[in-house]
């Protein structure tokens, strides 16, 4: 058996999330029957995050074993062959040590944001960022997302469906950038709980729309209670950008 790597890119407008649903498609089950047409083997494709419906991957990593003798490069180019129609493209594949494992080897994720700032509708964007008319002030919000940077209880920033043991979390970055029309957060630590970057910006909207002042997020995330959330933001602007490993 041979354990393979896989970097992952896939548009989650069509999906119920990475993981494999009952009720609907997932990126997971898509590659999965990928694996199965090509070699006969029902696999687990294990991910380094579950994102939720709705939600984009950038460099999703993620890992499978394949008991066929397969070349790294030939699997590469059978599941991009056999995972259309579904918006899922593998960009990279290696073969990896057994123990290697693309949840528990990562120590850091990575995941952006996008905002379009304006009042016309998206044309080309539509379901692939968050459309907010209202004047957003990019340097309020990067203010307040200082106050979230850092180890704390996200139990406010936190879904009540989360299924993770502790709500405390160690966040490395957060920033807001301002590029025209465009505005992307930046998030960064070594896990994140169930909607917790999708809570901060919504959070952070606020205070650029001026509903919240900036002292309101660390006002909010000092509550530690998901009631004092002011705005979950949609899944649309949500990418995937990075896992990291040792």
């Amino acid at each position: 058996m041979t354990r393979f790597a896989l970097t992952v890119e896939f548009d989650g407008r069509p999906f119920m999330g990475w993981q494999r649903q009952k009720h609907g498609p997932s990126v997971q089950a898509a590659l999965e029957a990928a694996v199965l047409k090509m070699t006969g083997e029902a696999v687990a494709v294990q991910a380094a995050g579950r994102t939720d419906a709705g939600v984009h991957g950038i460099a999703m990593r993620a890992h499978v074993d394949i008991e066929k003798p397969l070349a790294a490069f030939r699997l590469m180019e059978g599941l991009n062959a056999l995972v259309k129609p579904a918006p899922v493209s593998v960009l990279a594949c290696e073969v990896v040590d057994d123990d290697w494992h693309a949840r528990f080897s990562c120590i850091g994720r990575s995941y952006e944001y996008r905002i379009v700032n304006r009042r016309a509708p998206l044309s080309f964007e539509a379901g692939l960022a968050w459309q907010v008319p209202q004047p957003l002030d990019a340097e309020a919000m990067a203010e307040a997302a200082r106050a979230l940077v850092g180890r704390h209880d996200f139990t406010t920033f936190r879904s009540a469906h989360c299924q993770a043991d502790s709500p405390m979390r160690t966040l490395d970055r957060l920033d807001v950038v301002r590029a025209g029309e465009r505005l992307f957060v930046y998030a960064a630590a070594r896990s994140f709980l169930h909607h917790q970057v999708r809570s901060m910006v919504g959070c952070l909207a606020l205070v650029g729309m001026g509903r919240w002042a900036v002292g309101d997020v660390a006002d909010a995330l000092a509550a530690k209670d998901r009631a004092m959330l002011g705005l979950n933001a949609p899944p649309d602007g949500l990418f995937f950008v990075a896992a990291v490993y040792p």
